[in-house]
């Protein structure tokens, strides 16, 4: 006898409904850790609604008081002022840098509130030729002068010339000048108090140039009759005067040897106005006509 279909599906349904276990599978979802919020909103944080657009996002709104990435806290010092319009400081790997040369350290300088660190690189080579030639120079002309070495005048022979030349004091500065190119020399050798040795052989500098000056009727320049010689000299020693010494130098660990300043250019001007007035208040020739 044929059986109707509803019948038998009916009839399974009971049965499957009758067995225990039939149609439940574990899941994740399952465990009460893994429930998603309500999309309902209830009292409390854990009840609120997962939110949907960039607006729901924002911290200024209640809806999303709850969340914990919603804001990030800006971080303030307690009794701090806002420290945005300050401007952008350099923070060194020292402490207590200034301005200037740090004694010490043979390969760098340090510039500026920061540890800013400026290589040299053959800066202290070529200042240590320029002294060695200008104070070598000046240390054999003044030895030449006080002692005679080298073919030269000595102290009496050095004293005529000046006598000759119009200088009054001729003997006292005769002793000044011979002994102010040797020392003068000496120390720009050694880089010793380097400022005022070379002051001193730009003011005999000075005067050597006026006296070579006087010499020749109208200005002249070079060499044999002119003031080549004299003029190089003195701009070299005058240029060690701006620039300093160098590291390599006895001089080196002062501030002054490889970032001079005030004290340099004051020592320039010294070394000017002292050849200047030596020129014209013992000579008073006028060596530019």
């Amino acid at each position: 006898m044929r059986k109707d279909p509803s019948e038998s599906s009916d009839q399974g349904a009971a049965d499957q409904s009758a067995s225990p276990g039939y149609g439940k599978v574990s899941s994740p979802y399952d465990l009460p850790t893994e429930r998603f919020p309500s999309a309902t909103p209830t009292s409390g944080s854990a009840g609120q609604r997962l939110p949907h657009t960039d607006d729901e996002l924002d911290y200024g709104d209640a809806r999303g008081a709850g969340l914990p990435t919603e804001q990030i806290p800006a971080y303030r010092q307690s009794g701090a002022s806002d420290m945005s319009d300050q401007p952008t400081q350099v923070i060194g790997a020292g402490s207590g840098a200034s301005l200037g040369a740090t004694a010490g350290d043979s390969s760098t300088d340090r510039i500026g509130e920061g540890d800013v660190k400026i290589g040299r690189g053959t800066l202290d080579l070529g200042l240590l030729a320029l002294r060695l030639a200008v104070g070598g120079t000046a240390l054999v002309h003044g030895l030449q002068k006080l002692t005679g070495m080298w073919n030269g005048p000595g102290l009496d022979g050095f004293e005529e010339v000046l006598v000759n030349s119009g200088f009054q004091q001729a003997k006292l500065l005769a002793i000044l000048g011979a002994i102010g190119e040797v020392a003068g020399g000496a120390l720009l050798i050694l880089g010793l108090v380097t400022p005022l040795a070379a002051a001193s052989v730009l003011a005999v500098m000075i005067n050597a140039w006026a006296f070579r000056q006087i010499a020749e009727p109208g200005l002249e320049y070079f060499a044999p009759a002119g003031t080549e010689y004299e003029t190089l000299l003195g701009v070299c020693a005058g240029v060690i005067i701006l620039t300093g010494p160098g590291r390599i130098s006895l001089d080196g660990r002062r501030g002054w040897a490889t970032r001079p300043f005030i004290g340099s250019f004051a020592a320039l001007i010294l070394g000017v106005a002292a050849g200047v007035c030596v020129w014209i208040f013992l000579n008073g020739a006028n060596p530019l006509i």
